[in-house]
């Protein structure tokens, strides 16, 4: 229950650092070396840290906007004692994004090394 608490910890401090548009929090919640991909837009859209962090720090927050939070961990699953998954659903505007974010434990420390993710524009 300890590792799954340490998960589930990342993964809200990951929601706060997306409403907030709070790129000190999203350095906390993913590895240095992460990966950030969509097949959303074409070409295929991938990013590192360095390249995804600045377009955070650009975005106006929904937090600033009164945006209501729809942030959802709806799956978190173990392969051994040093790697997760986690599926979980959050919005940014009318879009709502489910993220397949997998997770490594380096250092003691839990930390999201990949987050691939699907774009669908909410029905207002």
């Amino acid at each position: 229950m300890k590792e799954f608490a340490a998960v589930t910890g990342v993964l809200e401090t990951y929601f706060d650092g997306l409403y907030h548009a709070d790129i000190e929090k999203l350095g906390i919640a993913f590895h240095p070396k992460a990966i950030y991909a969509t097949a959303d837009e074409t070409p295929l859209l991938y990013r590192t840290m360095d390249e995804y962090f600045p377009v955070v720090a650009k975005r106006v927050s929904p937090a600033s906007r009164d945006e209501p939070r729809r942030d959802v961990i709806e799956s978190i699953e173990f392969a051994g004692e040093n790697t997760a998954f986690a599926r979980v659903r959050c919005s940014i505007g009318t879009k709502d994004f489910i993220d397949f974010l997998t997770l490594v434990r380096t250092d003691g420390m839990w930390r999201i090394m990949a987050k691939i993710f699907q774009i669908t524009e909410r029905e207002i």
